[in-house]
């Protein structure tokens, strides 16, 4: 990757440096020609081909004007300076064969015959080998084609340095950005690759707010899940060993004395192994129950629904245990039965499955004398049923794991009087695959709330 960035900048970096290089050099070359041979500096040898080829068609120097002073055209003889005197103080004579001046750029009105040494340094003129004349150009800085030619390959050797300066500067920045673009990415990628090997403690460092600051907290924030994910799970699984080696460890203790003769075999002294094989049995069932809502394979089968009607009916099958313990339990609804105001779709076995799971959990905290409130209450799209209980409450550091599978608040009770730690957990899934919700806190007056939510019929949420 470091090397495709780096190949990419000096792509970028060639190209732009090729094209500036080769329009420079075409422009040096186009404004130095037109500066030394159209006006701005006059070359003289191209100046006397010009004069030469004058003399060749018309046979004498008669308007030869037009060949030296092009931009006098339209002015009166004497009018002025051209250009190419202003800027660059340049003169020519132009002689006859005998000596002559015919015109002096310099003071066109201007007369006189040139001596043998001024002929001798002047630039002959000829025409089929006969000469026609003579050419001084005096106060010119001495500019010829050639001269012009070698101050255009200059500028370009110039540009050249300029670009392989310039290019190497570039590849200098190129890789400087390379690496830092990279060393991000190798970071998280060997993060990456540490945590595909189960070194889940990996995390990354984050520099700044850009995209890859974000890829970073994305990736540590992953690494964190999968961390706390394959905790849970080890503590899950160590949870199901316990939970299923005591009940496992009973039923071998009793069988083990029956089998020796301690114990005769009677239906009395069966009775212990049939009740740990039925708590196994149930703490499967649990497990099986949570897979499915979490596999989101757990079938529901909807019908319409009374809630009031239902939890009655839930109410009056824990009254028993409830008079045993010496706890009232009390249902508030605000309404009568026929008025139906509590309706709503749902499967009537896994809601009585909550509702018993909930008081249950109240059951176990709720001391002698003390009371459990169920209340119902709706809004326009759904259907909120409360139980509130006189226990201690729930601590305040227990409350986010208050529905983790397994957990249990207080640490000492017994898995016996604790029960399993499922049945919380089991509530919410099935409260959140009707499209509702169970939440927990603890009430201003004392003791723990829960609050189930369900949609109403005809509102229900598709999950």
């Amino acid at each position: 990757m470091r090397l495709r960035l780096i190949l990419s900048f000096a792509l970028i970096v060639i190209i732009s440096i090729s094209v500036v290089v080769l329009v420079a050099r075409q422009g040096a070359a186009n404004e130095v020609r037109a500066f030394m041979f159209r006006g701005e500096m006059t070359d003289s040898t191209e100046l006397a081909e010009s004069l030469e080829e004058h003399y060749k068609t018309y046979g004498t120097w008669e308007e030869v004007e037009k060949v030296m002073l092009p931009g006098r055209q339209g002015q009166g003889v004497g009018q002025g300076k051209g250009r190419t005197e202003e800027m660059m103080g340049q003169q020519f004579i132009l002689a006859d064969s005998s000596g002559n001046v015919v015109l002096d750029t310099g003071n066109p009105e201007a007369a006189g015959r040139l001596n043998i040494i001024e002929r001798q340094s002047a630039i002959p003129l000829q025409v089929n080998g006969k000469t026609i004349g003579y050419l001084i150009a005096e106060g010119s800085v001495g500019f010829n084609r050639d001269q012009g030619q070698q101050l255009i390959n200059r500028l370009n050797n110039a540009a050249l340095v300029a670009a392989l300066v310039a290019g190497a500067l570039s590849l200098i920045v190129a890789l400087f950005l390379a690496y830092r673009i990279m060393r991000p990415i190798n970071e998280l990628t060997r993060a990456a690759e540490q945590l595909g090997e189960g070194d889940l403690t990996q995390h990354v460092q984050v520099r700044g707010n850009d995209e890859f600051a974000m890829l970073g907290r994305t990736f540590n924030q992953m690494a964190e899940s999968l961390k706390n994910a394959e905790q849970s799970r080890r503590a899950m699984t160590a949870d199901i060993a316990h939970e299923l080696r005591n009940p496992l460890a009973v039923q071998r203790a009793n069988l083990e004395a029956l089998q020796d003769g301690i114990y005769p075999l009677t239906a009395e002294n069966l009775e212990p192994v049939i009740e740990q094989n039925l708590l196994l049995n149930r703490l499967v069932d649990d497990l099986r129950t949570l897979a499915m809502a979490d596999a989101g394979q757990l079938e529901l089968y909807l019908t319409q629904v009374d809630l009031l009607t239902l939890t009655n009916r839930v109410i009056e099958r824990h009254q028993p245990g409830t008079l045993e313990q010496g706890v009232i339990l009390t249902l508030d609804s605000g309404t009568t039965d026929s008025e139906n105001r509590y309706e709503i779709v749902a499967d009537a076995m896994r809601i009585e499955q909550i509702l018993g799971n909930l008081i249950s959990n109240a059951l176990r905290y709720t001391p002698e004398g003390g009371k459990i409130r169920i209340r119902l209450a709706e809004t326009p799209e759904s259907v909120r049923l409360t139980i509130h209980d006189d226990g201690p409450g729930i601590p305040e550091e227990s409350l986010p794991n208050i529905f983790d599978r397994f957990y249990r608040a207080d640490r000492s009770r017994s898995r016996t009087d604790g029960g399993s730690g499922l049945g919380l957990a089991i509530a919410r899934q099935l409260a959140e695959a009707h499209g509702g919700t169970l939440t927990a806190a603890n009430h201003p007056e004392g003791g723990a709330v829960f609050t189930l939510t369900l949609p109403k019929a005809g509102k229900r949420v598709k999950r």
